[in-house]
């Protein structure tokens, strides 16, 4: 699998994770925020609040400070009003990124995103300039055990309706759904015994741009610099770059 699908299961290794908890909660707050406000605090009648709550729990989230989360977007606590924006641009070698955000401030989010790029090597394009480049689809991360065996879990995500998968991330197993159909096959892999760590939207390119060297690392620094804005809740980009300089320190 290629970098651009290789960095979302880099966010979830564990040390990353414990290293930013207090940026992935603040992420995730807003995003069940959002959600709620949106849909309504149901779980079962609201897929946008579900995934968001599932979210929360594989970070390990406190039920309290889920639970105000919700709260503050059905309106039961008060709360910022969060706007939702997306962005699209180009990254080194002419990679193209996209970004989904959540700000209270579309007035300074406009200029930092703008920052970031140039900053490291991009530029901010209009809206429709990459887009077209991606597809959006489900994407499940189980991780992997000692006894799993690789021809028995690929009868089980076929069984589940998965629509691909990769085994060969040593840590993790990749599911493929449809968009309609990540929740679904998420609570069928858990019925059937598994533990999943992240369900979530991806937007899968269809072609990519192979980066090495200077250029390569460039683009990382520029994927992290999105990552750590707090407005910054998805970043997306078609980069074809190895796995040793993906997971390099």
């Amino acid at each position: 699998m290629s970098g651009h699908s290789k960095w979302s299961t880099i966010k979830h290794k564990k040390g990353r994770a414990d290293a930013k908890r207090g940026k992935i909660f603040t992420k995730i707050i807003r995003e069940i925020t959002v959600a709620a406000r949106g849909g309504g605090g149901d779980l079962d009648s609201n897929p946008r609040l579900r995934a968001a709550v599932g979210a929360a729990k594989a970070a390990n989230m406190p039920a309290d400070n889920i639970k105000r989360a919700i709260q503050r977007g059905t309106g039961e606590l008060p709360g910022v009003n969060y706007e939702e924006m997306s962005f699209e641009g180009y990254g080194p070698g002419g990679v193209a990124v996209m970004l989904e955000l959540l700000t209270d401030n579309r007035n300074r989010t406009t200029p930092e995103i703008r920052h970031l790029f140039s900053k490291n090597g991009g530029n901010l394009g209009e809206n429709g300039c990459v887009s077209w480049l991606f597809t959006r689809q489900g994407l499940i991360l189980l991780p992997r055990t000692p006894e799993m065996v690789d021809d028995e879990m690929m009868e089980i995500f076929l069984e589940s309706g998965a629509t691909d998968f990769d085994i060969e991330d040593e840590d993790y197993y990749r599911v493929v759904t449809s968009p309609d159909e990540l929740h679904a096959v998420k609570e069928r892999l858990e019925t059937a015994g598994l533990e999943v760590e992240a369900a979530q939207m991806e937007m899968e390119p269809s072609s990519t741009t192979r980066l090495e060297g200077k250029v390569a690392q460039q683009m990382i620094r520029l994927m992290e610099a999105f990552e750590d804005h707090d407005d910054v809740q998805n970043v997306w980009a078609n980069f074809d770059i190895d796995d040793e300089l993906l997971t390099a320190e």
